[in-house]
């Protein structure tokens, strides 16, 4: 089957869709990274007609999930999904002209999912990207002062870590550090679902 459904996003888009209701901009390209299912896009593209959403993912499974949903949704500001590697020096999307600029980047799941220099690269792209002032969001679990917030993460890091060492929830403290390495500034972080945390950051 093409189309894939992730439960947890039917539980957190809600609480995520309010956050991003409160910190989009009101025009431009969003930019989500790390699409995985599609099920986020499909659902949050409808809410923001006049924003152009442009899922991505680097996982040909997830491209097609994301097609599937897309093509039920049927929003014509839902664009049509990308490859996108974090990894790679230069984005596709920096090589071609966009139906409006990208003015907001979203990342939901993905950096505790995958080695730590993945969260540096997705920062790097995103000053590359972005201008002054423009949104980052990530959604997940993190660590705040080396310490899980609550023993379900902790729990959920040492199963990552099993599946991949070079995985695992990450200290918010290093992550604002990252961004703020390549210009980008901590703005706050809202409590979610599940013991997650929506944080959002500018472009300097």
């Amino acid at each position: 089957m093409t189309k894939r459904f992730a439960p947890a996003t039917e539980r957190n888009r809600e609480p995520i869709l309010a956050v991003l209701q409160a910190h989009l901009p009101a025009s431009g390209t969003v930019l989500e990274i790390s699409s995985g299912t599609g099920q986020h896009a499909a659902y949050f593209a409808p809410h923001f007609p006049d924003l152009c959403w442009q899922p991505t993912d680097m996982d040909e499974a997830s491209l097609a999930s994301i097609v599937a949903w897309r093509d039920e949704e049927g929003a014509s500001n839902l664009l049509t999904p990308q490859r996108l590697d974090v990894m790679d020096a230069t984005w596709w999307v920096e090589q071609i002209s966009m139906p409006a600029p990208i003015t907001a980047i979203v990342n939901i799941n993905m950096i505790h999912i995958a080695p730590w220099p993945c969260c540096e690269a997705l920062f790097r792209g995103a000053a590359r990207l972005l201008s002054a002032g423009d949104a980052v969001l990530l959604y997940g679990p993190f660590k705040q002062g080396g310490e899980h917030t609550a023993p379900s993460n902790a729990a959920f890091d040492a199963q990552l870590r099993s599946q991949d060492a070079r995985w695992g929830v990450r200290d918010i403290e290093a992550v604002i550090d990252t961004a703020q390495a390549q210009g980008i500034e901590y703005q706050t972080s809202f409590t979610m679902p599940a013991n997650n945390l929506m944080v959002l950051f500018r472009r300097g």
